[in-house]
């Protein structure tokens, strides 16, 4: 960690941990997640300078797909035989989310064909970002529309599935965890195979390696339970304010020309998803709360944090954003190429 990131840092952690500790004891929905993530954006508009160091945010990616894979036991697989229409129905959802996106962007708040295109893609905001700064796109109004995107998603999902009443009433069994030397293994293969994948370019690497080496173990029977709350309750707070400081060195003008923008589009395509997800739930027999969010266009890694938090089928919601994130990395460079060819 560089030390110029260590106040901003302890500032940024600092503040989301109080936060959901207050949210926590109101019994506010993932509030380990939504404390930060919006407490952490007020602070980083009102000037404050806060981060989060980027081999910080990588492990906290690793951990989440140790806590996703860990669900996999061979019991789960007996639940997959539904999910082919599901997955094809989540890339289809992902076209009709980026087109009609697409051309509100265009029409409505006239941003140019590049810009709209690149901000109305549904995910994955650092690899729409590393894109953008390849192309002549409006940065800074893709960064906010994106980021209001990630943000309100983050903070109105879990609401939207508690009122739902999908999440499971009555006592919650805390799951057994993983004893600290299987963990510790599982987390160092992990990180070799997700460093791998990383300079494979495969999106998410880490992420997706410590969800293949947790689901390999589990389902092998050679670990047990699942990674232990007192790790992550800190990664949560950290994915948390990692969002919310994305707003860093925004100015009010950026924010307020974009942010129409990405909170008109944000309710368009949540509304267009949510359709879709009750449609897959009543007919494949889904829990409706795991539709919800493995069908919200928010991002890989809070969207996989999110299930673990509300009890919906980590597994369901982890395996739809993945294959939606791999979807999009093939098919944005792609538009992209036929952009540069008009």
């Amino acid at each position: 960690m560089y030390l110029s990131l260590l106040f901003p840092f302890g500032l940024t952690i600092t503040l989301g941990a109080l936060v959901a500790l207050v949210m926590s004891y109101l019994s506010v929905p993932a509030p380990f997640l939504i404390g930060p993530a919006l407490f952490v954006t007020l602070g980083s508009l009102a000037g404050l300078r806060v981060a989060v160091p980027v081999s910080v945010r990588n492990l906290c990616f690793l951990v989440v797909g140790l806590s996703m894979g860990s669900s996999v036991t061979p019991d789960v697989l007996t639940a997959a035989r539904a999910w082919p229409a599901s997955f094809l129905m989540v890339l289809v959802t992902s076209v009709v989310l980026l087109w009609t996106a697409w051309l509100l962007l265009q029409r409505v708040f006239r941003y140019d064909r590049l810009t709209a295109l690149l901000a109305a893609c549904p995910g994955h905001l650092s690899y729409v970002l590393s894109l953008a700064a390849d192309t002549r796109g409006d940065l800074a109004s893709i960064s906010i529309i994106q980021s209001v995107r990630v943000l309100a998603l983050t903070l109105f999902v879990p609401m939207i599935v508690e009122l739902s009443g999908t999440t499971g009433a009555g006592a919650v069994v805390v799951p057994v965890a993983m004893e600290p030397a299987p963990l510790v293994a599982l987390g160092g293969i992990a990180a070799v195979l997700g460093y791998a994948f990383m300079k494979a370019r495969v999106p998410a690497g880490l992420l997706v390696g410590g969800m293949a080496v947790s689901i390999a173990a589990h389902l092998s029977g050679i670990v047990h339970g699942s990674v232990p709350l007192w790790l992550q309750i800190p990664v949560y707070i950290v994915l948390g304010g990692m969002i919310g400081t994305r707003f860093s060195g925004v100015n009010l003008k950026d924010l307020r020309n974009a942010f129409a923008a990405g909170a008109s589009v944000t309710v368009v395509v949540g509304l267009i998803s949510a359709i879709i997800a009750v449609g897959i739930a009543h007919l494949l027999g889904v829990p409706l709360g795991a539709a919800l969010i493995a069908f919200a266009p928010g991002g890989l890694e809070t969207m996989a944090a999110m299930a673990v938090i509300m009890h919906a089928d980590p597994t369901y919601v982890g395996t739809h954003h993945i294959l939606r994130l791999l979807f999009l990395s093939v098919l944005m460079p792609f538009v992209l190429s036929k952009f540069r060819s008009l």
